[in-house]
């Protein structure tokens, strides 16, 4: 296991899509690293009329383009040289500050989402126009993204609205944005929508307080099932109709399964071939470990030299996962987070009531097989996009700070990853993140990007005794050490290795609109 130098970050500092670059928002430039050695290969000025505050930062789905936005206007750059440079001004209400931006269905594609629900504004970088679209269903910043998804491959955009009370979903071709297709959705207050990943169908789901109901509409808009809950629910689930509906959905990677969460114990898991319930996974209130099922509890142990060490115990004995604690007397319950791993082999989640609980899942045998138990609650999950069945945890606490856990189903137990120690005086500060480093190389070790609002570090957890690091041998980073703020400067602007990439493809030579295929052409 190797550790970079420490190096200079902010609350706006992003790894790319493809792994090969970080992005790093400073006072009014952007500093670009490529991984591979560590050095500067970019520094974007933003220009004296970028007041900040920034809303948004984000890469391009390429990895060629970066956007940065303020209240004021939305910044397109390329990331690794000078080729391409776009500037969306007024993009909102005067006064106002949008809920959403960012990237659409391709690199030329900025989305917009205005605050109060005002429109939804799609600008084409290629041709320099803008679609507007009134009254988007959801427009807070937590949630904005629910109101629209886009399809893959064809890149039809599906937009949720209201108006005069009542849902529409609307489909619209690419790139022109021009209406195809539109309908109110049997729904009373509908919650958002999503494409499957293989695009053969369309969900929404209505508001948990009108009960369970997801509809599924094929790609050309007809209703083709309406689920309203498990048919036969066994005798725990007796009240299941009585509670909270939906709370949140999740397709699996190869796209044959929906996960349905709500605010029971329970996960309904919908085999999509023919949209229907094929598994229920319950969350057990008491865990009886057995040769399938793995229970690992943290143990935390201080040395008389003051180290903190973080290792796992396999529990033999029944265990119940501990309760949340909480300042008021609320109850909590339901699924926060459904994830499934690139494979679709293994589904990892977490309930409300038990913040500090990972539950891992077999989607072939439907069997709960391994439980992971931490002494603080669980703030982020993540499989990592390339090493199948690979999770990454971070957790919130004091006796956390700076740790992240790495597990797999043939460790024995998560492995606690200290990242802390390679910080400014062993110490991490606010807003931190843990982020794979997904790179595109096939036999590239698992990399992890940790930083605070300050600095940030990557770590090597492969084995390094058969292989180097991307950013050298030694993990030493860039020789200024990373804090000079010379190195920031264009003045002192490192080349970037290699051939310079082309421009980014925005989609100006698809002018031709996509059709919808229809679901019912063979009735004709």
């Amino acid at each position: 296991m190797q550790f970079s130098a420490p190096l200079k970050s902010s609350p706006h500092c992003l790894p790319s899509p493809d792994g090969s670059y970080i992005a790093t928002v400073f006072a009014s430039v952007v500093n670009i690293r490529a991984v591979s050695g560590l050095g500067v290969v970019n520094v974007v000025k933003l220009g004296q009329d970028f007041a900040g505050p920034v809303l948004a930062f984000q890469w391009s789905p390429s990895s060629r383009l970066l956007l940065v936005a303020d209240a004021e206007r939305v910044r397109v750059v390329s990331a690794v040289d000078d080729s391409f440079s776009a500037t969306v001004r007024n993009h909102g209400a005067a006064g106002t500050k949008p809920a959403y931006v960012g990237f659409g269905a391709s690199d030329g594609e900025i989305c917009v989402v205005s605050s109060f629900g005002l429109k939804f504004s799609l600008f084409n970088l290629a041709s320099s126009k803008a679609v507007e679209i009134g009254s988007p269903k959801i427009f807070s910043s937590s949630s904005a993204s629910k109101c629209f998804s886009f399809r893959p491959e064809t890149r039809h955009l599906a937009l949720l609205t209201r108006s005069a009370g009542k849902d529409m979903v609307s489909i619209h071709s690419y790139p022109t944005r021009a209406l195809q297709r539109s309908w109110a959705p049997d729904t009373l207050d509908a919650q958002g929508l999503a494409w499957s990943p293989d695009g053969r169908w369309l969900v929404v789901w209505d508001s948990p307080a009108h009960g369970h109901k997801v509809l599924f509409y094929t790609s050309d808009g007809h209703v083709f099932k309406t689920w309203s809950g498990p048919g036969n629910p066994p005798p725990e689930d007796r009240d299941y109709s009585l509670g909270a509906g939906v709370r949140s959905i999740q397709f699996s990677a190869d796209a044959r399964h929906l996960a349905i969460g709500d605010f029971s114990r329970s996960i309904s898991l919908l085999s999509m071939a023919s949209v229907t319930e094929s598994m229920r996974l319950r969350h057990p209130k008491t865990l009886v470990p057995r040769e399938t099922l793995q229970v690992w509890q943290e143990q935390i142990a201080v040395s008389h030299a003051g180290h903190v060490s973080h290792t796992f115990l396999r529990t033999t004995q029944v265990i119940s996962p501990a309760p949340a604690l909480r300042d008021n007397s609320e109850p909590v319950s339901g699924c926060a987070l459904i994830s499934f791993d690139p494979s679709s082999a293994l589904v990892a989640t977490r309930q409300d009531d038990s913040p500090g609980t990972i539950w891992i899942w077999d989607m072939q045998a439907a069997e709960l097989r391994a439980v992971l138990l931490f002494n603080g609650n669980v703030a982020s999950v993540s499989w990592h996009p390339q090493v199948p069945e690979t999770l990454l945890i971070r957790c919130e606490s004091d006796q956390h700070n700076g740790l992240v856990f790495v597990w797999d189903p043939l460790s024995d137990g998560p492995r606690s990853v200290d990242l802390a120690q390679h910080f400014p005086g062993a110490k991490v500060g606010s807003k931190p993140r843990a982020l794979w480093l997904g790179l595109n190389s096939p036999n590239s070790p698992p990399l992890v990007f940790f930083s605070d609002a300050h600095n940030y570090v990557l770590a090597c957890l492969g084995d390094t005794d058969q292989g180097h690091v991307p950013w050298g041998a030694t993990g030493a980073g860039p020789s200024s050490g990373g804090f000079n703020p010379v190195e920031e400067s264009p003045l002192h602007l490192v080349p970037a290795a290699g051939p310079r990439p082309e421009a980014p493809d925005l989609g100006e030579e698809d002018d031709d609109d996509s059709e919808l295929e229809d679901t019912f052409v063979h009735k004709r």
